[in-house]
């Protein structure tokens, strides 16, 4: 019986693994997937119980809940716009029966989501910016439910620190959800320069919290100036003094930090 695995990965991870294999398709034994799988569903619970210790639950609920729109910020909106894309592609191949496409899909999200958004915006949502709050409000929302399927057990938890009911009895995440109006590319260009900054402190054997007093960033000015809406967010989760951004005939993001 399959006890020992479930015994040393958890539930939630062997059946990360089986979702890995396409219908139609052999599926090999492979319990290296397996422990990707518990790294995934760890993450999950961390990240969750990070984002809510944040002041998310409290910053007004996800969207829909009532009220204005609370999303405001161009980092916050660009977020939302791109996670409607991942419920819109995960809903299509939950549809036509390829359960391994919608988890690949939202999973490659879900570490962005971590890795970037949530160090570009924390300083502002533990200060009690009302947008980063409510996006990652609305962000987690929708993920736990992406995600219930194939991790039933660390998505109900989540879940019952914070909403009502199951997740599992929660309605579908739908586009209409999701502001549209955002740039969904917005997060990634914040991204690659955030991790630029950080390569160039590791580069140097610094602590990642180091202050860079100024860094110069240049680049297009169209992407520049798209870059400017979260010049704030990136100093702050860059610690930078002062940001220059300076076009010029560059193809891509280009950042010298002076320490």
């Amino acid at each position: 019986t399959p006890s020992d695995l479930l015994v040393r990965h958890g539930s939630d991870a062997v059946r990360h693994w089986a979702a890995s294999g396409r219908p139609g398709t052999d599926v090999a034994f492979d319990e290296q997937q397996m422990k990707v799988g518990r790294r995934l569903a760890t993450k999950l619970l961390n990240a969750s119980r990070f984002v809510l210790g944040m002041g998310a639950a409290e910053g007004g609920g996800p969207l829909g809940s009532g009220g204005p729109d609370p999303v405001v910020e161009p980092l916050d909106r660009g977020m939302l716009t791109a996670l409607s894309t991942v419920v819109g592609s995960a809903t299509t191949a939950f549809e036509g029966y390829d359960h391994t496409a919608a988890l690949t899909v939202t999973e490659s999200f879900f570490w962005t989501f971590c890795d970037d958004y949530i160090e570009l915006v924390k300083e502002r949502a533990y200060a009690g910016g009302e947008s980063a709050r409510a996006a990652l409000a609305t962000a987690l929302s929708v993920q736990l439910r992406l995600f219930a399927p194939v991790l039933p057990y660390v998505t109900e938890e989540v879940w019952s620190w914070w909403q009502d009911g199951s997740v599992h009895r929660a309605a579908w995440p739908t586009v209409a959800e999701l502001p549209a109006d955002g740039d969904p590319a917005l997060l990634d260009l914040v991204g690659t320069a955030l991790s630029q900054i950080r390569r160039a402190k590791s580069d140097r054997r610094l602590s990642i919290k180091t202050e860079v007093p100024r860094a110069e960033v240049l680049g297009p000015a169209d992407v520049l100036s798209r870059l400017a809406l979260a010049g704030g967010d990136l100093r702050s989760a860059g610690r930078i003094g002062q940001l220059d951004l300076r076009p010029d005939r560059s193809a891509q993001l280009v950042i010298a930090c002076a320490f």
